[in-house]
């Protein structure tokens, strides 16, 4: 399990010399007994100790104000942000709590990071299969990104013009991991992973006519990927996709002298 950043604080204050310890006792337990208790939602503030990444808020269905006390709750305690599934007016509302707050219109994102910078992971590349996939893609990336990866994109790729996929090939084999994001058939993580060494992501979008099945056919092609090395996260689930990915290339290592 990850140490508290908050209680590894106070004792080097201890150490230092700067804190007594009859105070730091007082400190700790005051750290300790934060429960993220908003009536409304209890937010989980023990997840990055746990897990090495706080609470992504899932914003669809909240109400904005609600979105917005969440998301203070979260930053205040880890100074790193993402919520997905939002809207302008979620962000709005954010960012009169959270002053430093971002919104990426493509991927209905909000995000902010106040951490001290760290080396970060590269490996992490994302494939979109066309521009209707982007707003999942940009989930992916803005997910693996905050967890502290560089993420490189190869967008516009589908198989419906594989010389495009082709022509990126010394890219893709340059990956440690791929996510690739499809709708339609989901034909393109079959295809990278034939192509690469790399463990593949695949995540079936939702784009397609009727036959589609608001993406249920890409993910069945995509689950039945003749393609070892091809594992599938739920239907335009870009969040959970960059967050494996990020693991993958070894974001959460201890041993890095950036872990996050």
């Amino acid at each position: 399990m990850k140490t508290d950043k908050r209680i590894l604080e106070i004792l080097e204050q201890v150490v230092a010399g700067g804190l007594s310890p009859a105070k730091a006792a007082v400190s700790i337990e005051d750290a300790l007994a934060v429960t993220g208790d908003l009536g409304f939602a209890k937010v989980d503030l023990d997840r990055e100790a746990r897990t090495g990444f706080p609470e992504v808020i899932y914003g669809e269905g909240k109400e904005p104000r609600h979105v917005a006390e969440i998301a203070e709750t979260v930053f205040a305690r880890s100074q790193v942000l993402l919520v997905t599934r939002t809207n302008e007016e979620a962000f709005r509302q954010v960012r009169e709590k959270v002053h430093n707050a971002a919104y990426n219109p493509t991927g209905r994102l909000i995000f902010a990071d106040a951490r001290k910078p760290k080396p970060a992971v590269e490996g992490v590349t994302i494939v979109a299969a066309g521009t209707s996939d982007l707003p999942v893609a940009e989930e992916a990336a803005a997910t693996a990104t905050l967890m502290g990866c560089t993420v490189a994109r190869i967008n516009d790729v589908g198989v419906a013009g594989l010389h495009r996929l082709l022509s990126r090939l010394d890219e893709l084999r340059h990956a440690r991991v791929l996510v690739v994001v499809a709708g339609m058939e989901g034909a393109l993580a079959s295809v990278v992973a034939g192509l690469v060494k790399a463990p593949v992501i695949g995540v079936p979008t939702s784009v397609g006519y009727g036959a589609n099945f608001g993406g249920v056919a890409a993910l069945l092609a995509m689950l039945n990927s003749c393609s070892l090395g091809v594992t599938v996260v739920n239907i335009d689930n870009g969040v959970a996709a960059g967050y494996a990915a990020a693991l993958i290339a070894g974001a959460n290592d201890p041993a890095r002298a950036g872990s996050v």
